[in-house]
């Protein structure tokens, strides 16, 4: 695997960003992300995942600026193509995603953590999508997948002013679910994806997906669609090995079956 992606494998599995200082997104470090998400989606083992950075300075801080110059046009266009799938291939992974923002997460950066299902950030980072200072926009999924996060009027004020948030300001519109203290959010990270590993993986997965089809399907079509994904959970051992364990009173083994 390529070093810009460096990967801890295991029921909960951590991918790091791993281009210092600031973890800038490259199309090298795209393919790589898209190499490791690859042999993610095909381990049924894993539980639950974490993405994070190397350092202290940055979760990551977004495209190299370096590149504006050699990407006008098409070449621009297929670069954000392919963080788009890749990005796209992250938030639809079947397992739940955490993303720890131990540092800055800022442009690309925030884009990716928004690809997660929960996010941490340190109480020191800063968040935003402050790409319209350099005369450029969100376009790797910012535009779409904050609004979904925070609401249009807020995202809008967002983007169009170029603001950086800090942790405490990112968590009182709900963009960070949780905030940790200096140097914590991996640990914080690695206890809610310890919790997530612990429950039924087959409810997870299918809650998950359940709760993705809120932007695109309507309310009648969600209720169904919710309704066919109990029923499979209801068919499965897991439910009956939650039941014994709940009235046997100990912690259930569940095996994702």
């Amino acid at each position: 695997m390529s070093e810009l992606v460096v990967v801890e494998t295991g029921p909960i599995t951590t991918i790091r960003l791993h281009n210092p200082p600031l973890n800038l997104v490259t199309v090298e470090l795209t393919h790589a992300l898209d190499a490791t998400l690859a042999d993610i989606e095909a381990d049924d083992g894993i539980r639950c995942v974490i993405v994070t950075g190397s350092g202290e300075r940055a979760f990551c801080a977004g495209s190299d600026v370096k590149e504006f110059g050699s990407l006008r046009g098409r070449v621009g266009e297929g670069k954000l193509l392919l963080e788009k799938a890749v990005y796209r291939r992250l938030a639809r992974l079947a397992m739940p995603t955490i993303a720890a923002i131990q540092a800055d997460a800022l442009g690309g950066g925030l884009e990716l953590a928004l690809c997660c299902d929960l996010r941490v950030a340190d109480e020191k980072a800063k968040l935003g999508l402050p790409e319209v200072r350099l005369g450029v926009m969100p376009g790797s999924g910012g535009t779409q997948r904050l609004p979904r996060v925070v609401g249009t009027a807020k995202a809008k004020e967002l983007i169009l002013m170029g603001e950086i948030l800090t942790a405490a300001e990112a968590a009182h519109i709900g963009l960070v679910n949780r905030v940790a203290s200096p140097g914590d959010a991996v640990e914080m990270a690695k206890a809610m994806a310890e919790t997530i590993a612990s429950r039924g993986p087959l409810a997870v997965r299918e809650a998950k997906q359940a709760i993705d089809l809120v932007d695109d399907v309507s309310l009648d079509e969600g209720l169904a669609r919710e309704l066919d994904a109990s029923e499979r959970v209801f068919s499965s051992t897991d439910m009956l090995e939650g039941a014994k364990a709940f009235f046997e009173k100990r912690d259930p083994r569940f095996t994702g079956e």
